[in-house]
């Protein structure tokens, strides 16, 4: 489905903002300043609204929706920005909006929508990602929650002010275990939390809880797993725009660098290489945009499982298809290509980080072929 007119304006108004205000040069800023994004960056995306893009204009967002904000997310992509906007504005909004209580809504969407509350996912607790063996541990203790446990790689997890965090609630009498997220504030006695130094600049930390006493009203309701398809789908939207903008700066490359007295663009080699990236690519997109468009149809569209199965198709996708671009994007660049000083190394590393959060490609190939039957 292509976008319509005020998607359009969206998209271009975006793409300007973060090539102007947050251009690739800023991860080397953010790298040399010791900070995981410019606030200031921050506070001017809030300002466009960008941050209340899902949020309802009751809770003083736009409503715009996913595919709108995930647009934003494209061109966010593009410049390698960072900014809590993954994470707040699409996966924390997002979680809020579909399972949290009216009160929890009335509470903290409309801190998000004007940037003043960041949120960071916190699943993790592998190597890889298994959310389903999850140990943190919640229990109920009178009218409270006791938290224990611990998360790895946290993304945004060394600056968020609210932690929303995947638990096993334990079984009382005849009940089994199940799995449930819980609203944490960063600052509450009992949780730790160490920065992890990423290769991209990013901000993670790893994150300690010891007996966390939360309020009766901290949990989340809903499928625990919607929550981790959304976050998917929105880091495969991030990803998308990264490969697409890894793809052009090759592209210029080819356009200008001269080899043996011709452009090398010009060898069919290496056409024949460009355009097997560039049908990936589009092949990616389709799946992003079904995806988006999956989640503002909410319902009966997605009742047969639909959402879950795009949410693992575009993020294997992306992740494939981001990797090869920014090998050869190095690779195509040459000796520039491998230094620290050229564009191309950056998003190479963004695509390290990227393709392994929530899951790999591999692992959602084959959660795809579960849901399918296969």
């Amino acid at each position: 489905m292509s976008m319509n007119s005020d998607q359009q304006m969206l998209e271009d108004s975006a793409r300007q903002f973060f090539a102007e205000r947050s251009p690739t040069a800023a991860v080397r800023s953010n790298r040399a300043a010791g900070r995981s994004f410019d606030p200031d960056i921050w506070h001017e995306i809030a300002e466009l609204g960008f941050a209340g893009a899902l949020i309802p204009e009751t809770y003083g967002g736009s409503g715009i929706g996913y595919r709108g904000l995930g647009v934003v997310l494209d061109a966010a992509g593009r410049s390698l920005a960072a900014s809590p906007l993954l994470q707040s504005a699409f996966i924390g909004a997002a979680a809020i909006l579909r399972h949290g209580s009216p009160e929890q809504q009335a509470s903290i969407l409309p801190r998000i929508a004007s940037g003043e509350l960041t949120l960071a996912l916190a699943v993790d607790e592998h190597a890889h990602h298994r959310p389903e063996d999850t140990r943190t541990r919640a229990r109920r203790v009178g009218d409270q929650w006791i938290l224990d446990g611990r998360k790895r790689l946290v993304a945004d997890g060394d600056s968020a002010a609210l932690l929303l965090t995947l638990a096993r609630v334990e079984a009382k009498g005849s009940e089994s275990d199940r799995l449930q997220w819980f609203l944490v504030p960063a600052a509450t006695a009992g949780v730790t939390r160490q920065r992890r130094h990423m290769v991209d600049g990013e901000g993670f930390a790893d994150i300690e809880f010891a007996a966390v006493e939360l309020g009766q009203h901290t949990a989340l309701g809903g499928a625990w797993q919607d929550v981790l398809d959304i976050a998917c789908i929105g880091v495969a939207s991030t990803m998308q725009g990264a490969a697409e903008a890894a793809l052009a700066l090759t592209l210029d490359h080819l356009k200008t660098r001269s080899q043996f007295g011709q452009l090398i663009g010009s060898f069919q080699a290496l056409q024949h290489r460009v355009a097997r990236l560039y049908v990936d690519l589009q092949l990616s997109r389709a799946a992003v945009t079904a995806a988006l468009d999956a989640l503002d149809a909410h319902g009966e569209a997605n009742a047969d499982g639909r959402l879950q199965r795009l949410a693992s198709l575009c993020k294997a996708l992306c992740g494939e298809t981001l990797h090869d671009i920014s090998n050869d994007t190095v690779q195509l660049h040459g000796g520039i290509g491998m230094t620290d000083v050229h564009d191309s190394g950056l998003f190479l590393k963004r695509a390290r980080v990227l393709e392994t959060l929530y899951g790999s490609s591999s692992h959602h190939r084959d959660r795809y072929a579960h849901l399918l039957g296969l």
